[in-house]
């Protein structure tokens, strides 16, 4: 596998595992006008998908189209953040998951706009507006529920603790990306990540999360115990009936 490959795999991974998990809220938010702006959120990011998976496909070579890639692949096949697989539970918990991925998806971007590969730069200018969105609709729901009433508060702190242990694989850098001169590399977002997502949780009034330990192992196909049942749902009718069109 090439390198480039394996990054576009990454990204479009992340976008698409995201976008499972987002899409799980329609019809399930707390309002209406919350089912359809989630369900635009999720649209984005099956659409950052889309591209990235055909471009893994088109540089692999070997004939497998996006849709191979996203429903005839097996788990440990898969390279996304254990932070995009995890079930949704708590609206706050979902919040706190927007806010940290999207800040992330949101610096990346703009870092990957400047690549020298035409695809990837051209994703990026699209996908820059797109999440400049999500980290603006995760954000005024943190203050809304952090700085709302006790209830809500706690909802909302739990939901940013629960989810700190799982945000330093963002940044985590490896040899591949340092060889790939069209890639980011990932630790050099950490610093300006930490300080747009901290400043939100103190403008929340809430706490700022503290792990001892922190997860690992998605880019390298180690996912929770979540994934597999994520990837049945995700994946049913296409391995149900293969081949069919509609």
């Amino acid at each position: 596998m090439t390198d480039l490959f394996v990054y576009s795999l990454r990204l479009g991974d992340d976008a698409l595992i995201s976008a499972q998990r987002t899409a799980e809220w329609i019809a399930a938010a707390p309002q209406l006008e919350e089912d359809v702006a989630l369900g635009n959120i999720g649209l984005d990011q099956l659409g950052q998908a889309r591209t990235l998976l055909q471009y893994a496909g088109t540089v692999e070579g070997a004939g497998r189209s996006e849709d191979d890639l996203a429903y005839f692949r097996d788990e440990r096949e898969f390279l996304n953040l254990q932070l995009c697989e995890l079930p949704n539970g708590d609206f706050a918990h979902a919040m706190a998951r927007l806010l940290y991925f999207a800040t992330y998806q949101q610096l990346l971007y703009e870092e990957l706009l400047k690549s020298s590969d035409e695809m990837l730069s051209g994703v990026a200018g699209k996908a820059v507006k797109e999440v400049a969105y999500h980290v603006d609709h995760a954000t005024q729901w943190v203050l809304r529920l952090g700085d709302g009433t006790e209830e809500s508060h706690q909802r909302m702190q739990a939901g940013l603790d629960a989810l700190w242990p799982y945000t330093a694989e963002m940044f985590s850098s490896d040899e591949l990306v340092q060889r790939l001169d069209v890639a980011v590399d990932p630790s050099t977002l950490q610093d300006e990540w930490t300080r747009r997502v901290t400043a939100v949780i103190d403008e929340s009034t809430c706490g700022r999360p503290e792990s001892s330990y922190q997860h690992s192992g998605g880019r390298e196909g180690r996912h929770t115990e979540h994934m597999g049942y994520l990837l049945a749902e995700l994946q049913h009718v296409a391995r149900s009936h293969p081949g069919a069109t509609w």
